[in-house]
């Protein structure tokens, strides 16, 4: 008896697992194949499943997006590997990585060897073009979920009715002066990202 309570708990943890894999694995697979425009316009559908399944809150989120663009490789594909890793391991890092990519790799290869001059059609062209200031609106969301994390205290204006509590000033002046350091200074990225994390360092 004991011996058949023990499998019966041992199939119910190997379900169990297995159903947290798949539900991770479609969900970044959902994500993977509907974004359009690149790893940040991911990022709306990142923060809407990761809020709604508790894998992360709001901060957690922005503290993500720093890491993710701190590392080498796509956004999207470091924050699925970052989301799984951080709920279900090792395996769930691979999971979710792969559903994420798993899209992308599926439709490039349906277009290289099926469709070719896939791009030139006319009605391709014109899907481009409908979707492209979609993209940018989707972007543009993602930069105001992150900003309101970051930049703009709206809770703290609420509870104490002042203004100047608007902004984190120390987080709006780093962003403020990184900004315009990007558009004059023509480097690699990367030193940005050091110099902004030296700065935070100091100032935080």
């Amino acid at each position: 008896m004991l011996l058949f309570n023990h499998l019966e708990k041992e199939k119910k943890e190997r379900e169990r697992i297995l159903t947290n894999f798949l539900h991770l694995f479609f969900t970044f697979f959902k994500v993977g194949l509907f974004t359009i425009g690149g790893g940040l316009a991911a990022l709306p559908l990142l923060q809407n499943y990761s809020e709604r399944y508790g894998w992360v809150d709001e901060k957690m989120f922005a503290d993500m997006i720093a890491i993710s663009e701190s590392t080498p490789g796509p956004i999207g594909v470091n924050m699925a590997t970052y989301v799984g890793l951080s709920q279900y391991g090792f395996m769930g890092s691979i999971v979710a990585t792969t559903g994420m990519v798993l899209p992308s790799l599926l439709i490039i290869y349906v277009i290289a060897n099926f469709l070719k001059g896939f791009n030139e059609q006319p009605i391709v062209q014109g899907v481009l073009q409908g979707i492209r200031p979609v993209v940018i609106g989707i972007i543009g969301s993602a930069l105001i979920a992150i900003s309101k994390v970051t930049i703009i205290k709206i809770p703290t204006v609420y509870a104490r009715g002042q203004l100047l509590d608007f902004f984190e000033w120390k987080s709006l002046l780093i962003f403020s002066v990184f900004i315009i350091a990007v558009m004059k200074i023509k480097i690699h990225p990367i030193f940005f990202i050091v110099g902004a994390g030296i700065v935070g360092i100091i100032l935080f």
